[in-house]
């Protein structure tokens, strides 16, 4: 079995998550410069804009990057051409299943590595040619599935012949050191990353995850069967209590629409939705990307030998 740092052609085995609104072509770059691997989220995104990031991306690094694609989205399935036409390194994918375009990307030399919560998905993924998983635990923000990663990442490495994963609840080098004693091969990071010098949140947002405790996160959705883990605001209390109610989807959706962008671009503090995970209590210092990524490795050289991880 390949090692990620062989796989994905970076120093470290580190992919950096697929955060909508938020990792865009320059932030991508700016991990993979630091010797992880930057990941462009689709998003809502047409194909073009994709294909746009994808180019001005290249401009910035020589070194492998990849694209993350949520499934859902109306442009999925053009984007997923963008991706075989620009011979993109590495794709990561989320909500739903990426099958239908496995066999294109290999054509075009494309890493797969979708993103699965579950040991049925994980080994489904597996049939249809994916190269890796990222095996995502509930600590982590944004959408989440229900198993903890804990308990997910050993089931998983034991159910499959392929490379691992973990993600969520990963913020230091104990972490990392964690998942790798239960079977990974290498980490996902993303709320860690949010409290860097050159994420392109809003300074409300960066301010947010530093200031949070362990108990800020919670999860909205779970009524309506899209769990999204958020740090608790106004907005996100507001919704959990429309659910109880019954309040129809339409109005919850309206309520929604358009939350993470206005957390990203406005720091909106009442009715935005930060997406963090529960690690966030564990994040209380503005660094430098690459200072970020040496952190959660570097202190592991003692145990290089052992894991076989650097």
């Amino acid at each position: 079995m390949k090692n990620i740092n062989e796989l994905i052609g970076t120093k470290y085995p580190l992919i950096q998550g697929g955060m909508a609104n938020i990792a865009d072509h320059r932030f991508a770059a700016t991990v993979s410069e630091a010797g992880g691997l930057g990941v462009i989220a689709a998003g809502a995104n047409d194909a073009e804009t994709v294909r746009k990031e994808i180019r001005l991306c290249r401009k910035l690094t020589t070194r492998p990057f990849g694209v993350n694609i949520m499934l859902l989205s109306p442009h999925s399935e053009d984007i997923a051409r963008v991706i075989m036409e620009e011979k993109v390194p590495v794709v990561t994918t989320g909500a739903g299943s990426p099958a239908q375009f496995i066999p294109g990307w290999k054509v075009a030399g494309v890493i797969v590595i979708p993103v699965i919560a579950s040991c049925a998905h994980a080994i489904r993924m597996e049939r249809a040619g994916a190269d890796a998983i990222i095996a995502e635990g509930q600590e982590a923000g944004g959408h989440i599935g229900e198993l903890t990663t804990m308990a997910l990442v050993p089931q998983v490495v034991d159910r499959v012949n392929i490379p691992v994963i973990a993600a969520g609840g990963i913020a230091d080098h104990r972490g990392v050191l964690a998942v790798f004693a239960l079977g990974a091969k290498g980490v996902q990071v993303g709320t860690v990353l949010l409290a860097s010098e050159e994420c392109p949140v809003h300074v409300n947002y960066k301010e947010m995850v530093l200031k949070a405790r362990d108990i800020d996160t919670m999860v909205t959705g779970r009524k309506t069967g899209a769990p999204v883990r958020v740090l608790k605001n106004l907005m996100a209390k507001k919704y959990n209590a429309m659910c109880e109610q019954d309040i129809s989807l339409e109005e919850l959706e309206k309520l929604t629409l358009g939350s993470l962008r206005r957390a990203v671009i406005n720091g909106d503090l009442e009715t935005g939705s930060f997406m963090a995970g529960q690690i966030a209590g564990l994040v209380n210092e503005l660094r430098p990307v690459k200072t970020i990524i040496e952190s959660l490795f570097l202190p592991l050289e003692t145990y290089k030998e052992q894991l076989e991880i650097l």
